[in-house]
């Protein structure tokens, strides 16, 4: 088979080599690489910020973002030869913690767990892989050329079930929603929300290209303003934070509504520094019952809510959320950022 692989934590290792074919074990299933969606995690281990490989292992087979059809499975196991999947990214950890031990591996609470194609795991980013039947999830057949959104559509439903839960402890009737960012996550995240009846707003810099015909071909309204101007305007209940720009979750804040949620699901770099006004986002936070919730990964719960809510979504919007496709061969300019593309998808088959 052919993987795309990379040396973890040194930069400018990324290749495609020949591996041996995977053998699936007792409960596995043997699957056909299809597609790879190509997110900034991905990027950022093959710039060689982080990453592990599988121990006593120099080298992990990247990709998280999967999409793969079943050429063998077991007979109890569920799934049958032609099925479209996609394999769940994260494993509980060896001696589980609560979370773990009660199927919550994405709340895992000692970092234990391993990763498909980012923490001691390989990833879905070759011609052939494994993965546990109960690690994987069927794709349906009508979402073949869009089932590598799987994986960041279980991020943004894991995201949605935390506001809901959070929204819960009491009345809560959301009307609008903000999000922040109209990168996949984002846009995915509106899309959801749309699902959910409720209005949509999608904040970002750009002004032209796809993303602002995107969010108003689903029925929301695009701003490029300043998140404290649109949060003024807008009045969100449910700020969905997507960009990880610690200048906006910030703002985000301290212009949440009285009990509003603010979903923290954007990654910020470190090492910078801000000057905020500490008291009076204590004081919004607290006079106002508001809440700000960090929401990342996702369970295998989500990974079903995401199949039906892709299910469910106009094909059209969908396949336009794609804006490269790549063959396995060219691989390198999946890992070239277009300013105003959205999503990138490596095809392997």
């Amino acid at each position: 088979m052919q993987a795309l692989t990379v040396a973890p934590q040194e930069p400018d290792s990324l290749r495609v080599e020949d591996l041996p074919d995977p053998s699936p074990g007792p409960g596995e299933l043997l699957v056909e690489g299809v597609a790879l969606g190509v997110c900034g995690t991905d990027r950022e281990i093959a710039a060689g910020d982080y990453g592990w490989a599988p121990p006593d292992r120099e080298r992990l087979v990247l990709g998280h973002e999967s999409l793969g059809r079943v050429r063998h499975a077991p007979p109890d196991s569920g799934f049958a030869p032609g099925d479209l999947v996609t394999g769940v990214v994260r494993r509980p950890d060896p001696v589980p913690c609560g979370a773990c031990a009660h199927g919550q591996f994405d709340m895992c609470r000692n970092g234990r767990y391993t990763e498909r194609g980012i923490k001691e795991r390989d990833g879905y980013g070759s011609t052939l892989w494994t993965v546990e039947a109960d690690y994987a999830v069927r794709v349906d057949a009508s979402l073949a050329r869009v089932g590598a959104l799987m994986e960041p559509t279980t991020v943004v439903a894991k995201a949605w079930d935390q506001v809901m839960a959070v929204g819960g402890r009491a009345w809560f009737a959301p009307r609008a929603v903000l999000v922040t960012g109209a990168g996949p996550i984002g846009l995915l995240a509106a899309l959801l929300g749309r699902q959910r009846g409720l209005q949509v707003h999608v904040l970002d810099r750009v002004t032209g290209g796809r993303k602002p015909e995107l969010v108003r071909s689903l029925g929301g309204t695009y701003h490029s303003g300043s998140v404290s101007d649109v949060l003024r305007e807008v009045r969100p209940d449910v700020v969905i934070e997507a960009t990880g720009a610690p200048s906006v979750a910030f703002d985000a804040m301290i212009g949440l509504e009285a009990y509003g949620v603010l979903c923290l699901t954007g990654v910020s770099p470190t090492g910078r520094t801000l000057r905020v006004d500490a008291g009076a986002i204590n004081r919004e936070l607290v006079l106002e019952n508001s809440v700000v919730v960090g929401s990342v990964n996702a369970g295998k719960r989500h990974y079903e809510d995401a199949a039906r809510a892709l299910v469910a979504a106009d094909a059209g919007w969908l396949d336009a959320l794609i804006t490269r496709r790549v063959p396995l061969a060219r691989f390198r300019e999946a890992f070239e950022r277009q300013p105003d593309g959205v999503k990138t998808v490596l095809e392997l088959g």
